[in-house]
């Protein structure tokens, strides 16, 4: 043991015993801490750093200390930990980061020593969240103390995933609720200090049998200041869900344009939105929609596949409630025919909607077809649009139902298309006039299907592409 406590070091002295087993630097004024500082101390069991204004971790500086069981480095002015910074220490039991200025942690950053680890004491920093997918891997973890800190939410099943837990300290943070924890027995449980709003959700929590709890409720108001233990069950309510609001933005669109469907809900607690579409399916993002935080919906590219009813399904612990938002996509105007000038006559009709296996003949006009559809490839044919005066651009832009991914291609001809695959696709003039260049002007919408795979191909798979964009200069 090599104690050099309350000795006025400045660094780690080059002069120490690289053989030594416990090692306590302790109260000196250490600001640093360097790549070769403790190298080749592969016999160190114990390390002690405590309370020394400690700023900075070299990546790997405690890479050879694999033999390391305890790390103490309380009493710090560490503002992150990064992933490299505990690198190599994967025999680590007892990691004390307790009173430093931790603001962030990387999720790498216990990687090393997460089947190990068996005490994380992170108390007294300035956390507002944690790596809880990182710390849920800890499958050792028997005493996890967050207490003062600035934590806003600790996500259902974290604690769940910790099999071995036996303490958690959640004093004094900023939580709201509190998912429940295994049980019982489950781990002794601190969680006073924390702003909690009281309800139904908070009822195991009423319930866990320990002497001495201290968690009081902030809200609501007719429940504020009260220990939670002591409130009668009945009391702790919550409200099934009110859509207040759900519309479109605007009602309707021709198709390949662009709509925000919104929606708004109160409830006990506060409830998820998500979105059904007219196919009754769960929408969820991708290159075409887009669900935002707020739960609103937005359509990127309206299609006919669109046309119908939305549904804004809002949800909490008391129930759901659901608002239904019609949407209406109307089908781009068609070509009728040609005057003598050979200038396009505009009229309304369906864009086309062709099937696999199409060929080049037109039984009457359209705005865009796909011809020659294979299982591989689809030529896109549409009508020129003549009165679009000056130099423009054609953007065809189409995505797949199996995987709404981007990719971009340079031909007429889209190839590497997977076979059995259901494509939809618009076709848009992008106008270089002005400043700034004229909006975009849909020309027509496809949809169609690439043809099955030959049977008995014994051909390894190729990677497909499954969505696209073609920008074609047609000047």
């Amino acid at each position: 043991t090599l104690l050099c406590a309350r000795t006025g070091l400045l660094a780690v002295p080059p002069s120490l015993d690289r053989g030594a087993v416990e090692l306590r630097l302790a109260d000196n004024f250490i600001g640093a801490v360097g790549r070769t500082d403790f190298a080749n101390m592969s016999s160190l069991v114990h390390l002690t750093l405590s309370r020394n204004g400690l700023r900075r971790l070299a990546p790997g500086a405690f890479a050879d200390l694999r033999a390391l069981r305890a790390l103490h480095l309380d009493g710090n002015r560490l503002p992150a930990l990064s992933g490299p910074q505990l690198r190599g220490l994967a025999s680590l039991r007892h990691l004390i980061l307790a009173n430093n200025q931790l603001a962030a942690i990387d999720a790498a950053a216990f990687a090393a020593f997460a089947a190990t680890v068996e005490d994380l004491d992170l108390s007294h920093n300035n956390l507002p969240a944690l790596p809880w997918d990182a710390v849920a891997a800890m499958g050792s973890l028997a005493t996890l103390t967050l207490d003062h800190n600035l934590l806003e939410r600790v996500p259902a099943g974290a604690v769940a995933r910790l099999p071995r837990l036996a303490r958690l300290d959640l004093t004094a943070n900023r939580l709201r609720a509190l998912p429940p924890v295994p049980g019982p027995p489950g781990p002794a449980l601190a969680a006073g200090g924390n702003p909690l709003h009281c309800n139904c959700e908070l009822l195991w929590l009423r319930r866990v049998s320990q002497p001495g709890r201290l968690e009081t409720c902030a809200t609501p108001a007719p429940l504020a200041g009260r220990l939670l233990g002591g409130i009668p069950e009945e009391e702790l309510t919550c409200r099934a869900p009110s859509v207040t609001s759900a519309a479109a933005d605007p009602p309707a669109v021709t198709e390949g344009q662009t709509l925000r469907l919104g929606c708004a809900a109160i409830g006990d607690p506060p409830p998820a939105l998500h979105w059904l579409g007219p196919d009754g399916r769960l929408v969820q993002n991708g290159s075409r929609r887009s669900v935002g935080s707020d739960g609103s919906l937005e359509l990127r590219v309206a299609t006919l596949r669109d046309h119908g009813g939305f549904t804004c399904v809002a949800a909490n612990a008391a129930g759901e409630a659901a608002a239904r938002v019609d949407v209406v996509v109307l089908p781009l105007p068609v070509p009728r025919g040609r005057d003598a000038e050979d200038t396009e006559v505009m009229g309304p009709g369906p864009s086309d909607m062709a099937q696999a296996g199409g060929n080049d003949t037109w039984d009457r006009p359209r705005a865009t077809v796909a011809a020659e559809v294979t299982g591989s490839s689809a030529r896109i044919r549409w009508l020129p649009q003549r009165h679009l005066p000056g130099v423009r651009m054609v953007q065809i832009q189409y995505n797949s139902s199996a995987d709404d991914a981007l990719v971009y291609s340079r031909t007429f001809v889209l190839r590497d298309l997977a076979p059995g695959r259901h494509y939809e696709l618009c076709v848009s003039a992008l106008r270089v006039l002005g400043d700034p260049p004229a909006a975009p002007r849909p020309l027509g919408c496809v949809s169609f299907s690439t043809g099955a795979a030959p049977p008995g191909c014994s051909a390894p798979p190729r990677p497909h592409f499954l969505g696209g964009t073609v920008i074609i200069v047609i000047g």
